[in-house]
């Protein structure tokens, strides 16, 4: 008996089968949940699911963050459609935006609102939310970047 044959044995012991590489039961559901898969196996893994992506971002430091204290609303503007381009090229899930609390505005914080103006205009801007307390609190954004969808192909046109 080969460990092939111990596997299939296992899963159908556990009322489930296999199909091809792709392990089931117990131990499929631990390295699907977390996030471990086979490199090797020609697959980049399982689907992360949106709950669990979401819990796994919540827990990650940002991959980038961006301080835009002392910068005009016009400056702030052009600064974060470049950060986010370039998070977007470097296929960053998470990044933190630093924009103060507004102490030293009169009224409400100007580059808080800027930032919140822009996030929600922003394709691939995600959730969103308060840094924690190590990040600045409320003069800080940490925002989840939506995972491109792949481009769809393009119809081959024959030429005659």
């Amino acid at each position: 008996m080969d460990f092939g044959d111990i596997l299939n044995a296992w899963d159908k012991q556990s009322g489930k089968g296999r199909t091809g590489n792709k392990a089931h039961g117990p131990l499929a559901e631990w390295l699907s949940e977390n996030g471990v898969y086979d490199k090797d196996a020609g697959d980049s893994g399982p689907a992360e699911n949106r709950e669990a992506r979401r819990r796994r971002l919540r827990a990650k430091k940002p991959d980038d963050t961006l301080d835009l204290h002392g910068l005009t609303q016009e400056e702030a503007w052009t600064q974060l459609e470049s950060f986010f381009a370039a998070a977007r090229r470097a296929d960053f899930e998470k990044v933190l935006i630093i924009h103060g609390k507004g102490n030293h505005s009169a009224g409400d914080a100007v580059l808080k609102g800027l930032v919140r103006r822009y996030i929600e205009g922003c394709p691939f801007a995600g959730e969103s939310g308060p840094g924690n307390a190590s990040q600045g609190g409320a003069g800080a954004t940490w925002v989840f970047l939506k995972v491109p969808s792949p481009a769809p192909e393009s119809p081959e046109t024959g030429s005659a």
